[in-house]
């Protein structure tokens, strides 16, 4: 006897069924996996530079060297050693020139910060000065600081970041 097409491929249909059912994942109990991770989790320390692009400001992050924080000096010595390669491919400069450093950066007791470099402040370009005032400020999150940039007996400020 021969069977036609048609039932040939219901049989096929039906053989195809029963082993994809067969399949399946099998229900189980909830699987012990012991205790969730604990422990002290390594810092991730970020670093917010002002750099140029347009004419503008633009906060730029980095990570931290080593996961250790920087001080205002070292932050602000960055400035002055501009973008690097991947922010210069995005458009980003910066005025501060690399003469301008070495920094040091003191704080009063009033939140005050003081950048003393190693250049006439009042040489500086406008946006310099900002990118200065922006970066030093920056490591003072939790307030408004205000910052004096001071160089060869020249000051501009008390300045606060313009954005």
């Amino acid at each position: 006897m021969r069977t036609g097409p048609p039932r040939r491929v219901l049989a096929a249909g039906l053989v195809s069924l029963v082993a994809v059912a067969a399949c399946g994942v099998q229900p189980s109990d909830v699987i012990p996996a012991g205790d969730p991770p604990s422990g002290a989790v390594a810092p991730t320390t970020t670093i917010t530079l002002y750099l140029v692009k347009n004419g503008r400001l633009n906060a730029v992050t980095r990570p931290g060297p080593g996961g250790r924080p920087l001080f205002n000096a070292d932050t602000l010595a960055l400035l002055a050693a501009g973008p690097t390669a991947r922010e210069q491919a995005r458009g980003l400069t910066t005025d501060v020139p690399p003469e301008a450093g070495p920094f040091s950066v003191t704080v009063n007791p009033a939140g005050h910060l003081l950048v003393t470099l190693s250049t006439p402040a009042g040489k500086l370009s406008t946006l310099a000065v900002e990118q200065i005032v922006c970066t030093a400020a920056a490591t003072v999150p939790e307030s408004t600081a205000q910052v004096t940039v001071i160089g060869a007996g020249q000051s501009v400020g008390p300045r606060s970041c313009p954005g």
